[in-house]
């Protein structure tokens, strides 16, 4: 049959490619260690679990509204109210089914065609394709290791030209693991709201942030900076919940939440009933679990930073957020070990995956070809176990 022409646009995700391949190896017995997919490897709460059987045996399993139950949107704006010290109106709350939804919806009603987008790099897979199938263009912002992946005031306003619409951040980042400083969200945050740059601001991160560090929303800044900011979270990372598919939106502008609902509407209708009533009981209960995650997390973290930076050619910087490492191997790349050679990331990575039975995503997809990202979502003993692969692999 002929595809329609946006069809050519549309890429597949590298994390979730390289996640099936691995998986495809694991079941044809090879011994697959993956630091591949951004998903923790903790089971979701029990207490959550038990939210949702409740609400089965209730009867709770009609549709909702388009936007969610009430209870739910007005807990998500509990929730930011509490961290974040702003009040959003539960009417400018939108659920969606994951936060890469409310994303794909939100390109959808604000670009016209050739409307730019900045989008600092390295950036989630996702950004730039969903961006160009709404029309948009991304303008890419490459900020590297040297500069510890902080995109500053000074790049935004570098990037601005009469067809900017919007900005993308993302702190705590997927994939380098960078908390942006408040100070310097906020001043992006002023600058945006003065010249009528919408923020779409990703924090699925926001609650695994590291060293006594936190995160602050941009949205936080005052009163324009949050009515120029649409939040976009989920309960995925923070909760362990990423099969659950429960993201959400948060805006002071209700013209734009009826418009992704409008969307929505003729998408998905509703997010999952039964994983609403599951996210409610998450996002209104104790942070117990999540600062337990954390802690691990960190201790990961400390683990693979320190044997990364073992390895030659490997240059790491410490995340501070999120659970990725984000090495460059640019110096391995051009002075690979007697024997062995690589044009590029992907194929250093499909080298590692074949002789090293680990999986790990190039940088390429991230907008950094000379990088490979690393998920510290799995345990120490595993994270030893690969690295130790990886060595000797590099030594072949």
């Amino acid at each position: 049959m002929r595809l329609a022409d946006r069809v050519s646009l549309l890429r597949p995700s590298p994390t979730m490619s390289l996640d099936q391949k691995a998986k495809e190896l694991q079941t044809q017995g090879r011994p697959i260690i993956s630091f591949g997919v951004g998903e923790p490897d903790f089971d979701t709460p029990r207490w959550i679990q038990d939210a949702a059987i409740e609400a089965m045996r209730q009867g709770k399993t009609k549709y909702t509204a388009v936007a969610g139950i009430p209870e739910l949107r007005e807990a998500v704006a509990r929730r930011f109210l509490r961290e974040q010290g702003v009040e959003y109106p539960a009417a400018g709350v939108v659920v969606t089914v994951g936060a890469k939804q409310a994303l794909y919806e939100l390109f959808q009603v604000l670009l016209n065609p050739g409307d730019e987008v900045i989008v600092p790099s390295p950036y989630w897979v996702t950004y730039p394709d969903q961006i160009v199938l709404a029309g948009g263009v991304p303008v890419i912002v490459p900020i590297g290791i040297d500069r510890g992946f902080a995109f500053g005031l000074k790049d935004f306003e570098a990037a601005i030209t009469p067809k900017t619409r919007a900005l993308v951040m993302n702190s705590p980042q997927n994939p380098s693991g960078v908390v942006l400083p408040g100070d310097e969200v906020a001043a992006i945050a002023d600058f945006a709201a003065a010249h009528d740059i919408v923020i779409i601001s990703d924090e699925v991160y926001g609650k695994l942030v590291y060293d006594g560090l936190r995160h602050r929303s941009p949205a936080s800044a005052g009163r324009a900076a949050q009515d120029c900011t649409v939040v976009v979270d989920a309960v995925s990372k923070s909760y362990a919940m990423t099969g659950w598919r429960i993201g959400y939106m948060l805006t002071t502008d209700l013209d734009l939440s009826q418009a992704v609902q409008n969307l929505q509407s003729q998408l998905t209708s509703n997010p999952n009933t039964i994983a609403q009533y599951a996210a409610l009981a998450a996002l209104d209960g104790p942070d117990t679990d999540i600062l337990k995650m954390r802690d691990r997390f960190q201790s990961r973290r400390d683990l693979m930073v320190e044997r990364l930076r073992r390895l030659p050619g490997f240059e790491t910087d410490v995340p501070h957020g999120a659970f990725y490492c984000f090495p460059r191997v640019r110096d391995l790349l051009d002075h690979p070990p007697r024997g062995l050679a690589w044009r590029d990331a992907d194929e250093l990575a499909a080298y590692l995956l074949e002789e090293a039975a680990v999986a790990v995503v190039p940088g390429t997809g991230f907008g950094m070809p000379d990088y490979l990202r690393f998920s510290y979502a799995t345990s120490e003993e595993r994270i030893a176990e690969a690295l130790d692969r990886v060595a000797a692999a590099l030594k072949a």
